[in-house]
Parts: structure tokens; C-alpha cells; sequence
């Protein structure tokens, strides 16, 4: 008998594939969460989210299902064809799982430009699949924002200007990365971009990103830009930028 020690195995062979991970969303499915979550997603008819399919996993299940899958290194080959699920949290799940495969590209001690590169690339060909806010939300900052930290910024402009929804809202929800770094110049420009959008979730995403701005970078920048725009601001927009800001000044925003 052979006593030496067996050779790690590849972790794919060990059962993790992109096949197991949807397998394991599809084995958590809830039918009575499924119709909750459809009509908070609107996916019904005139709904935002309509024609999606909703199987009843929680965000928060999905991040449990994904811990051993996250150092699993799945082929983005494979990945990339999973967003094309009809299957909302199967998108879900491999949105998140790409989101921190770019956050670990970006660290120092693990920095793979490569990597990021592809994901980013893989991520702008998929945004037909990438159709709903929560999509947007878990994994445009990581990828997008991280992408595109140090380089030109044009592919956010372009992104703001597209006809589609949630293309718009990835250009506003990638700005998080930068502003979380200090870099506030963007989301100042993208929101004079959207001061007409006729979407309510491009008003929220806006908001919410200026507010973030105000919060983590400079106030008196914040309020430089309500100074100049809060009577063109749509009111969701400013209701959610000023979330932060002393009582007096929200009123005082809100009046105008």
C-alpha cells in the first residue's frame, strides 16, 4: 500500500461546478417566497423586472450557498453562459460570486489584472441578463467601479447614456468603488446626466450614491451640487441625497 499523502484534486473534481452551484440555488427554492419576492421585483405585467423567473432564495441564503464556491476558481466560460439563466437567483448567485472574484483581483497580494479584465469584459456582454436592481447592485461597484479605478472613466458616460435601465443604473451603482476611495468627480457629472431620466430607480440610485458621496468624502462638496441643481432634481433623488444632512438643511433643500 502507497502511504504517501494523495495530491490535491482540482476543486471542480471535488463536486464544485458552475452545474453544482445552480443546483444548489434550485435545491433551496421556496414556491411561497418565489411570489413575495416576484411581486417586490415587479415582475409582473408593466413591471420593471417582468418576464423574469423567480424560484424563492433569499439574497442571504445565496451568500451561504456560495462559501465553498468562492475560491473555487469556476471557468468564466461557464459563468458567462449561467447569466443567461432564465432563473433570477441563478444571475443572482453568479453576480456575486464574479463580484468577489473581482475584489480579490484587486487586492495587492493577489492582484490578477488579467483576471479582472475578463470579468469586466465578460460583465459589459452580459448586461441583457443583468436586469434587475439587486443584479446591479451586489456587483457593479466590485467590477465595473474596480475595473475602471485607474483608468478612463468613458465607458461609465457611455453606459449613463444608454436606452437601457439597468445599464444606466450600473454606470450611477459602479461609482460606489470610487467614492469609497475618495473619487467623487464622477457621480457629480453621471447625476447631471440623469436629472431628466424618467426612471424612478435611476432617481434612487443617484440619490444614493450622492448621499455616499456627501458622507464618506466632503459635505460642503455635496452641498455645492444641491446649491446648483436641487430645484432640477427630480424629488426622489434629493430625498435620498439629503438623507444624511441636519434637519434644517433637508428642509431647506426639500423647499426649493
Amino acid at each position: 500500500m502507497d502511504d504517501r499523502a494523495e495530491p490535491p484534486r482540482d476543486r471542480r473534481d471535488a463536486g464544485l461546478s458552475t452545474k453544482a452551484l445552480l443546483a444548489d440555488v434550485d435545491a433551496a427554492a421556496d414556491p411561497a417566497l418565489a411570489e413575495i419576492l416576484a411581486r417586490y421585483f415587479k415582475l409582473g405585467p408593466g413591471g420593471y423586472g417582468h418576464g423574469d423567473q423567480m424560484i424563492g432564495v433569499k439574497l442571504s441564503t445565496i451568500r451561504g450557498i456560495l462559501r465553498p464556491y468562492l475560491r473555487a476558481d469556476l471557468p468564466l466560460s461557464e459563468l458567462e453562459q449561467a447569466l443567461t439563466s432564465p432563473v433570477h437567483e441563478h444571475r443572482l448567485a453568479v453576480l456575486c460570486l464574479l463580484a468577489d472574484r473581482a475584489s480579490r483581483s484587486l487586492k495587492p497580494r493577489t492582484a490578477a489584472p488579467e483576471e479582472l479584465a475578463a470579468i469586466y469584459g465578460l460583465y459589459l456582454r452580459s448586461t441583457a441578463h443583468i436586469n434587475n436592481w439587486d443584479l446591479v447592485d451586489c456587483s457593479a461597484p466590485q467590477v465595473v467601479g474596480g475595473y475602471l479605478f485607474d483608468k478612463p472613466r468613458d465607458p461609465l458616460y457611455t453606459l449613463v447614456r444608454s436606452s437601457s435601465l439597468w445599464e444606466r443604473r450600473i454606470a450611477l451603482v459602479a461609482t460606489q468603488y470610487l467614492i469609497n476611495r475618495g473619487q467623487t468627480a464622477d457621480i457629480y457629472e453621471l447625476s447631471v446626466e440623469v436629472l431628466d431620466d424618467r426612471e424612478d430607480l435611476i432617481h434612487k440610485a443617484s440619490g444614493w450614491m450622492l448621499r455616499e458621496a456627501g458622507k464618506r468624502v466632503s459635505e460642503d462638496e455635496l452641498r455645492t451640487f444641491l446649491d446648483q441643481y436641487a430645484t432640477r432634481m427630480p424629488r426622489t433623488m434629493l430625498r435620498y441625497a439629503i438623507e444624511r444632512l441636519d434637519p434644517d438643511s433637508r428642509k431647506h433643500y426639500m423647499q426649493r
